[in-house]
């Protein structure tokens, strides 16, 4: 999960780059983009279909199929074969994989070059690549029925009608999508939390955040005592708007909708906006680094394992979980841990985010696949509990036991190095990370499947999630003008943002926001919120939510 780097993956690109990417994208999708034919596979002599069995399990193919899988990050680790897990896999599906990432513009030559990876995967829901995936893709339920019907018992219905095109047909599937009844089943732990060093919290007496005044307070307190460290951070900007931006709007509980269920511009809500007047007073008062505005991934990365923020607003607290545990082994008795940060000044409850049903890493099959039917077979390995432990907790007997009452527990020598060399337990195992198809409910499993740095931040979040499935995949389509002016007012806000936290008066933040509102008004936002509505109307008829 989550997600702070994948996050960086989409925002740390020009606004103009996606534009054009996203144009040529779609201009590969709509002319066939060289994907035209789907690849005829026999399987006399490799195995029978049998519902009741994963075709895996079933073929009989000697030769190792050869398969390249496109993941649209540049970020992707491309080994394959090396660790306990994708070594498991490999033998398992007699498969060998290569892996290309790349960004956008490199998604782009795909399409217009016609030499499509047999798999390929993609984050961004809204892409004219998953509008138009019937161009290039092969159909699930399609290859299901001719290669693996099993694959239909592993799949989720929810998740399947969800990412159903207009012809009645799925071509892609997620991970960590999450249903109501995910939800609803207490499994899915909080990824946002606002932590603070345990010894700062300790040193100033346990003091209060909750407030404005409070926040400001705090913050100069741990700025007079603690003067070598930044009393506060927050995931990376880049582009984007790091954790200031929806995951500060879900951490004091801005509404989702309007009272009579529109779309809301949550970026405008008073209540968030006095706290962004908030953070401003705190940078003017020498408690926000200038360079947390700079910082890309790595940097801040680097800044969470040597302890260098007091506090922090984390977005993707799994992502961070590893530099975490770092800084806590090597520094026993100053952990992070969560408190209860900003609250509403309005009595608003948090209502935090997960990855919703549309989940994360959407994965496809193209038309140009090889060998579809052990594409197919990947798909139901990975999603069947066989693979989702394998994924978690690597291979029984090698890196965790099954306990009597069907909880897994990492064996101690894999324990040790999770805990103590969070680095060589990620290159050696690689448990948490291969997660194409993963899902919160398998790691649900065992105390083992999160690092302990994090286990107190996520007890904290209990209670605290609530699904934004209604504000799901409601962008305007792309090539409108609507998407247009969509993409120029996100790029506005976001620096918008930036500049009002470092407003050097009351008077400079009050102009750059009147700016952003005249921005909105010059770019089509009225017509924006419309679309916008229609499709929350849309996902709520889908969803059966009133």
């Amino acid at each position: 999960m989550i997600k702070m780097t994948k996050v960086l993956g989409k925002k740390t690109l020009k606004p103009a780059l996606l534009l054009m990417a996203a144009m040529l994208v779609a201009a590969g999708c709509s002319s066939g983009g060289g994907s035209t034919k789907e690849v005829e596979v026999s399987l006399e002599g490799r195995y029978t279909v049998d519902p009741e069995t994963p075709a895996w399990q079933l073929d009989k193919k000697e030769e190792p199929t050869d398969l390249t899988w496109y993941v649209n990050a540049d970020w992707w680790n491309t080994d394959f074969g090396k660790d306990v897990v994708t070594k498991k896999i490999k033998e398992d599906l007699n498969i060998n994989i290569k892996f290309i990432t790349g960004d956008d513009t490199k998604l782009n030559t795909f399409f217009a070059g016609g030499d499509m990876p047999d798999l390929l995967t993609i984050f961004d829901s809204n892409s004219p690549v998953v509008q138009k995936a019937a161009t290039w893709a092969l159909p699930l339920n399609e290859l299901a029925e001719k290669y693996d019907p099993y694959f239909n018992k592993v799949a989720a219905a929810d998740t399947l009608n969800w990412f159903q095109l207009k012809d009645g047909k799925t071509y892609g599937y997620p991970n960590y999508s999450n249903t109501q009844a995910d939800y609803d089943s207490g499994n899915i732990p909080a990824k946002t939390a606002f932590v603070i060093r345990k010894d700062v919290y300790e040193t100033l007496g346990s003091p209060d955040f909750g407030t404005p005044e409070a926040f400001r307070k705090s913050m100069s307190e741990i700025k007079a005592k603690f003067p070598d460290m930044i009393p506060f951070g927050f995931n990376a900007i880049g582009e984007g708007t790091g954790s200031l931006g929806d995951a500060l709007q879900d951490f004091i509980g801005v509404p989702l909708e309007t009272e009579d269920g529109k779309f809301y511009n949550r970026n405008l809500d008073e209540d968030y906006l006095t706290w962004l007047r908030t953070l401003n007073a705190v940078y003017r008062d020498g408690a926000i680094s200038d360079d947390s505005f700079a910082d890309d991934g790595t940097g801040f990365e680097e800044k969470v394992k040597s302890g260098k923020y007091a506090t922090m607003l984390l977005d993707g607290t799994p992502q961070q979980g590893g530099n975490l545990q770092i800084f806590m082994s090597a520094n026993p008795g100053k952990e992070y841990m969560a408190v209860d940060g900003p609250q509403s000044t309005v009595g608003h409850q948090p209502t935090l985010n997960q990855s919703g049903i549309t989940g994360w890493m959407i994965n496809y099959i193209t038309k140009n696949c090889k060998d579809p039917a052990k594409a197919i077979q990947i798909f139901t390995y990975l999603l069947s509990e066989e693979g989702q432990k394998l994924m978690n907790y690597g291979v029984e007997g090698v890196t965790y036991k099954l306990n009597p009452d069907s909880t897994v527990e990492l064996l101690p020598e894999v324990k040790d190095l999770q805990l103590n060399n969070a680095d060589k337990f990620k290159k050696d195992y690689r448990m948490g990370e291969f997660m194409f198809f993963g899902h919160d409910r398998h790691k649900a499993l065992s105390k083992d499947a999160f690092p302990e740095s994090i286990k107190q931040m996520q007890e904290w979040g209990k209670g605290k999630l609530k699904p934004h499935f209604i504000l799901e995949n409601i962008n305007p389509d792309q090539g409108t003008p609507e998407a247009r002016g969509q993409t120029a007012i996100n790029t506005n806000w976001n620096t918008t943002l930036v500049s009002m936290i470092r407003a050097k008066d009351d008077a400079t933040f009050d102009s750059v926001l009147a700016e952003h509102k005249a921005f909105l008004d010059k770019n089509n936002w009225d017509k924006i919120v419309e679309v916008r509505s229609e499709k929350m109307k849309a996902n709520k008829e889908k969803l059966g939510i009133k």
